[in-house]
């Protein structure tokens, strides 16, 4: 019954992935926002800082008065008075005079720049020599420097860290319009598929694949829910797969996506209503018989039922799209940090499939990084413990040889 079957380069899907709408926005306290993406540009409400401020201990001056200073011949000013933090100094400073000011204390009028206490010594009571010139503004931060009153100070699509938490509590914003969070069904189907208490019997395996994928949707910051296990069952796929689309956003399936008789997903999939589907087999190895398709704006993943496979499509597409979902660039996967290595054994790839190869990685004497293939077989979940991150060799190259430079995207 199986009607479709549309092999795809991994750009091409990619491409297809980025047509998918992005979920809605809340408005959440600055507290919540970490690692969220923001659905809206952001306005500074005020000027940051709203007077000019000392960014270092010292003394506030007119930058005229310590010009030619030097250790030899320092400049000898007056000091007629001391900034208190908060508040707005009353003092106005002539010409030879000087202000002792405290990092992030207003500026007295009259005074254009602060030279740093560590260039001054103190004569006595009510003097101070300068052993540096200052040139103006120097160690000022003006008003509107940091946040103009009105302008976007963070845009659309910006994800929240730590610092960007600090700079909305210093604007005094509480709120920000972030994309939410996703909802993401995870299903595992086949007879031979049986929960974690479970003690398999003869040709049963543990649910390895619901949990792990469940486990990286958690860690692309969406909601995964694992639903129970469903069996070779047409109708009991259907039911299951129309109630996740009801209730999330995007549906995970693993396993039933091979060519072939026992193919139950396909088959449900073509008797649904609303179905496009964007790829059935990608040109890649491992993972090449996953399939994505859309139902309206929910996106249905089904990944391979090997481990390895399915959490390999997972890396290099599932948890980009999760990302783009929520607000964030659609990236070329597998994400995680990229770091150079040189090969240490020679490999072999077939043309026209980009291969996901698990490598791990070895420091030498000289600092640098020996990438080594990890061997297994196929099957072997604990490949993939053993991996530091994946290689990439192009659909058009034939291998890769020793010594060569190439590129680790860590997991």
């Amino acid at each position: 019954m199986t009607e479709f079957l549309e092999v795809v380069t991994s750009d091409e899907l990619r491409r297809r992935l980025g047509t998918f709408p992005r979920v809605s926005a809340e408005r959440i306290s600055i507290d919540n926002a970490i690692g969220r993406y923001l659905a809206e540009d952001v306005l500074s409400p005020e000027d940051l800082p709203e007077r000019p401020r000392s960014t270092v201990d010292g003394y506030a001056v007119k930058a005229n008065d310590t010009f030619g200073a030097s250790d030899s011949l320092p400049a000898l000013l007056r000091v007629s008075g001391a900034v208190e933090m908060g508040k707005q100094p009353e003092i106005a400073v002539e010409p030879g005079s000087a202000v002792q000011i405290p990092t992030g204390g207003f500026l007295p009028a009259g005074v254009d720049a602060v030279v740093m206490v560590e260039y001054t010594d103190r004569v006595d009571s009510s003097h101070i020599e300068v052993a540096k010139p200052v040139t103006l503004r120097a160690n000022v931060l003006d008003q509107g420097e940091d946040a103009r009153k009105g302008t976007p100070v963070l845009l659309s699509g910006r994800r929240v860290r730590a610092q960007e938490v600090g700079f909305l509590a210093a604007l005094g914003i509480r709120e920000v319009s972030v994309f939410r969070h996703l909802r993401v069904a995870v299903i595992s189907t086949g007879d031979e598929i049986v929960p974690v208490e479970c003690k398999p019997g003869p040709g049963q395996i543990r649910d390895a694949n619901g949990h792990s994928i469940a486990a990286l949707v958690r860690a692309c910051g969406a909601e995964g829910t694992l639903l129970p296990i469903v069996p070779d069952n047409e109708s009991a796929l259907r039911r299951t797969i129309e109630c996740a689309l009801e209730h999330h956003d995007v549906v995970v399936l693993s396993g039933g996506s091979s060519v072939g008789m026992r193919d139950l997903v396909v088959d449900v999939l073509s008797a649904l209503p609303r179905i496009e589907i964007l790829a059935h087999g990608i040109a890649i190895r491992p993972g090449k018989p996953a399939l994505f398709a859309r139902r309206d704006n929910k996106a249905i993943v089904d990944l391979p039922g090997h481990p390895v496979s399915a959490l390999i499509v997972a890396h290099v597409f599932l948890a980009p799209l999760l990302e783009y979902l929520q607000g964030g660039p659609l990236k070329k996967g597998p994400l995680g940090t990229r770091v150079t290595g040189r090969l240490a054994t020679s490999m072999h790839s077939t043309i026209g499939l980009e291969e996901y190869v698990r490598v791990r990685l070895v420091p030498d004497s000289e600092g640098r990084c020996d990438v080594h293939p990890v061997f297994g077989k196929s099957s072997m979940l604990s490949t993939m413990v053993r991996a530091d991150g994946l290689l990439v060799i192009p659909s058009q190259a034939e291998g890769l040889s020793a010594g060569e430079a190439v590129e680790v995207v860590l997991m």
